[in-house]
């Protein structure tokens, strides 16, 4: 069992920055991927971006690569999501999920994805 916590989330004005973190209980979240998803109103959730086990491989959507970084230290058991020049459409509720396979690839479905958190609030206003 995995449980998973969303922190840094708020109201920041387009252009500004963010960073959300993830903290997660379990001993062995070391060997888990991990996702970072949204859910706007109305809107499927989505995919953003995704670290393996080892961080030896990220994934990102088109829409944020180059904006957002994603990292993580097993160490604290926290996955961080870095997002600088925030646009209007990137607000959403945001939610980080564990996909309990230690594999290299970083994958963006949310049917891989077993353990959610209970996601955090992003608006950017424009």
């Amino acid at each position: 069992q995995v449980q998973l916590v969303e922190s840094g989330g708020g109201l920041v004005q387009a252009g500004g920055s963010l960073i959300l973190s993830c903290a997660a209980s379990g001993r062995t979240f070391s060997t888990y991927g991990v996702g970072w998803f949204r859910q706007a109103p109305g809107k499927e959730r989505e995919f953003v971006a995704g670290i393996n086990w080892s961080a030896s491989s990220t994934a990102y959507a088109g829409s944020v690569k180059a904006r957002f970084t994603i990292s993580r230290d097993n160490a604290k058991n926290t996955i961080y999501l870095q997002m600088n020049n925030l646009k209007p459409e990137d607000t959403a509720e945001y939610f980080c999920a564990v996909d309990p396979m230690k594999i290299t690839v970083v994958r963006s479905s949310v049917r891989y994805y077993t353990y959610w958190g209970q996601g955090t609030q992003v608006t950017v206003s424009s």
